[in-house]
C-alpha cells in the first residue's frame, strides 16, 4: 500500500480488513499480478498518477472468483482484470484479495494458465493491441521490417515475441546491448542501439526504413521513427519512458502517408478487451513465455522492483505472487 501526505509517500505491506476493499460486484483471490511501469510511477513521491490515497497498486491481476453478484461470472472461475482504474483509483493487484466491478472482468481464456496470463498481462495485451491496430491499418509480414523500441522492457519484449511469431521481420531497438542474445531468443532478426534510429538528422525526412513500428518509448525515438517510416507505414505508440513530448513536422504524414496510432489499454471497452484476450491465447508461443520472466516476488519484495522498473533496470516481466 502507498499513502501520500503532501509530496511525501509512505509505502509498505499492510493488513486490511475485508470491508476495506473498494466497492464492486466480484471478489477475487489474487494468485498473480505483475509489475508495470505505471506501478513504478505510482510508488514515486509527488506522482500525479495515483488518484486516491491510500492505494493498493497493481494495474493487473489474475485470480479465482470467490464472490460474484453477476450471474455471468461464476464462483470458482479464473479471471483476468487490468486497466480502467485498477491500481490507480481503485485498489489493485498487489494484495491477496481484490474487489472489482463485473464490467472489468475478463474470463481466463482456454489454453492459458493463470501464471501465463500474468506473464502476458498488461504488457502483452498492449503488444497484442498494437499488432491488431497495425494490421487493421494494412500491415502484413511481406511489407518489410517492424522496429520495436524499448525492446527489452515488458511491452517491448512481448512485441518482439508476438510479431516474430506472427512471421514479421522484427528489429529490436534498445539501449541495453547486453540484452542482444535475449532479444534474438525472442525472435528478433536484428538488434540495434537506440541511437541507430536517428539517420540523416540534417534532412527533413530520413531514408525509408520501417514498414511499421511499435514504440514503447516516445520522445526522440518517436521523432526518429516518423522520419524513417516507409510510404504508408504506421507506428503504434504506447509508451513515454523516453519523454511525453516529441518533435515532428507534417511531412511524414503528407509526403509518405504515414499514420500515428495511439494504443490505449486503460479504457479499452470490455467487449474488445475480452475479444483480444481470447485471441491472445493462440497468438503467443507458450513455450517462450517463461524466457520473458525476470523474477518472481512476494509483496515484501516489491519495493526494490518498483524502483528498478521506474529506472528502466528491469528486463521483461516481474511477476508478483501476493500469497507468497
Amino acid at each position: 500500500m502507498v499513502e501520500r501526505t503532501g509530496d511525501a509517500l509512505d509505502a509498505g505491506v499492510r493488513t486490511l480488513a475485508f470491508d476495506d476493499l473498494p466497492e464492486g460486484d466480484v471478489v477475487i483471490r489474487v494468485h498473480w499480478s505483475s509489475v508495470n511501469y505505471k506501478d513504478g510511477m505510482v510508488a514515486r513521491p509527488g506522482n500525479r498518477v495515483a488518484r486516491i490515497t491510500p492505494l493498493v497498486p497493481g494495474v493487473d491481476l489474475v485470480g479465482t472468483v470467490l464472490e460474484s453478484a453477476d450471474r455471468s461470472i461464476g464462483i470458482g472461475s479464473q479471471v483476468i482484470v487490468h486497466g480502467y482504474d485498477l491500481g490507480v483509483a481503485h485498489h489493485g493487484g498487489f494484495a491477496e484479495l481484490a474487489r472489482v466491478p463485473a464490467e472489468w472482468v475478463v474470463p481466463l481464456p482456454s489454453g492459458l494458465s493463470a501464471r501465463q496470463a500474468a506473464i502476458i498481462g498488461t504488457a502483452g495485451f498492449t503488444a497484442a493491441l498494437s499488432l491488431h491496430r497495425l494490421e487493421q491499418n494494412g500491415l502484413a509480414p511481406a511489407d518489410g521490417p517492424v522496429v520495436v523500441t524499448g525492446a527489452s522492457g515488458g511491452v517491448g519484449s512481448m512485441a518482439v515475441l508476438l510479431f516474430a511469431a506472427r512471421g514479421y521481420e522484427v528489429v529490436a531497438s534498445t539501449g541495453k546491448q547486453a540484452e542482444t542474445d535475449y532479444l534474438v531468443g525472442l525472435g528478433a532478426s536484428e538488434v540495434i542501439d537506440r541511437d541507430a534510429l536517428v539517420v540523416a538528422p540534417h534532412r527533413t525526412l530520413g531514408p525509408e526504413r520501417w514498414a511499421a513500428a511499435v514504440d514503447c518509448v516516445g520522445g526522440a525515438a518517436l521523432t526518429a521513427i516518423l522520419r524513417t517510416l516507409r510510404y504508408g507505414g504506421a507506428v503504434a505508440a504506447s509508451g513515454l519512458t523516453g519523454g511525453n513530448a516529441f518533435e515532428s513536422s507534417v511531412y511524414p504524414f503528407i509526403v509518405r502517408s504515414v499514420s500515428l496510432i495511439g494504443i490505449d489499454t486503460v479504457s479499452t471497452p470490455i467487449v474488445d478487451r475480452r475479444k483480444v484476450w481470447s485471441e491472445i491465447a493462440t497468438e503467443f508461443p507458450a513455450g517462450l513465455l517463461d524466457s520473458i520472466v525476470d523474477s518472481e516476488v512476494g509483496l515484501g519484495g516489491l519495493a526494490p522492483v518498483l524502483e528498478s522498473i521506474h529506472a528502466g533496470r528491469v528486463r521483461g516481466r516481474v511477476l508478483v505472487a501476493p500469497g507468497r
